[in-house]
């Protein structure tokens, strides 16, 4: 009766002084099955759209991927996003592009494509959102998983500015991007000790660095006029497209362009014709 009784209060001090965080399920990777129970609430704060902060697209809760076909494709499709962020959070453009690329496979790696976790950033203590497995230094280790590859991005952004062991880097020109890899290294960001020459070959090899310019608004990079369909005011959907990257394109929201094509859903067919543009 002792015993179950000491059992007992140790069990209760364990219980009162431990806060759980995490919303998520986890169980272990040999016993799992094809299907991890999860909180689905999207755990990265919103932003006001006057905040400088480049718009996320809407949470449909679908996991939702965009394709991918080479290098140029990705730094095409994310530099956007990279500038905007860097004018947010201070994070070089050339630095997340280069990261994303190294650590997605350039979007077309097995952890990106099961998770949209463009920057390997596994779970963590406080991590509520949704999760996957996946081997990387130890077997069956826990990553972030986004239902859009541009959560991937922003909760890039707060990772770095959210922790401590990174603040040094931000006192760094967020154009030096030498230093900047060699400080992520420094800080333990990963594992690899080549990391810092891979990044910066990355952004030597493709110019990432011209990206690290600063930039005022959105027209600046949109090069919208450059890019407008056939009588400047609408867009034929090709293979890859997203309704999203279609606005991220455009600088139109989400909202807007669903609106105007009165859509009901983000669903596109190849070929289609949307109207960028209200009468």
């Amino acid at each position: 009766m002792i015993k179950k009784l000491t059992l007992f209060c140790a069990l209760a001090i364990v219980a009162s002084s431990c806060k759980v965080k995490q919303k998520v399920t986890y169980v272990d990777p040999s016993e799992r099955g094809p299907k991890v129970v999860v909180d689905k609430k999207n755990t990265i704060p919103e932003k006001k759209e006057d905040d400088g902060l480049y718009p996320l697209p809407e949470d449909s809760g679908e996991f939702q991927q965009i394709e991918i076909g080479s290098i140029s494709e990705y730094i095409d499709e994310f530099a956007e996003i990279a500038q905007f962020e860097m004018k947010a959070f201070g994070i070089p453009a050339s630095i997340t592009l280069a990261q994303g690329l190294l650590e997605s496979g350039f979007g077309k790696g097995e952890l990106a494509a099961k998770t949209n976790n463009h920057f390997g950033i596994k779970c963590h203590t406080g991590w509520e959102g949704d999760f996957d497995y996946y081997d990387d230094d130890e077997k069956g280790e826990c990553f972030r998983k986004y239902n859009h590859p541009m959560y991937s991005y922003r909760d890039h952004s707060l990772f770095l500015t959210s922790r401590s062991r990174y603040s040094f880097l931000f006192d760094l020109r967020p154009t030096d991007y030498k230093k900047w890899a060699r400080g992520l290294s420094k800080a333990g960001y990963a594992t690899d000790r080549k990391y810092p020459q891979k990044l910066i070959s990355l952004i030597e090899q493709h110019g990432l660095h011209k990206y690290d310019r600063p930039i005022k608004d959105r027209s600046e990079i949109a090069n919208v006029s450059s890019r407008l369909g056939d009588d400047d005011r609408t867009h034929t959907v090709k293979s890859g497209d997203t309704l999203y990257s279609i606005s991220k394109r455009y600088s139109i929201s989400l909202d807007e362009l669903k609106r105007i094509n009165k859509m009901k859903d983000t669903n596109l067919a190849i070929g289609q014709k949307l109207i960028l543009e209200s009468e």
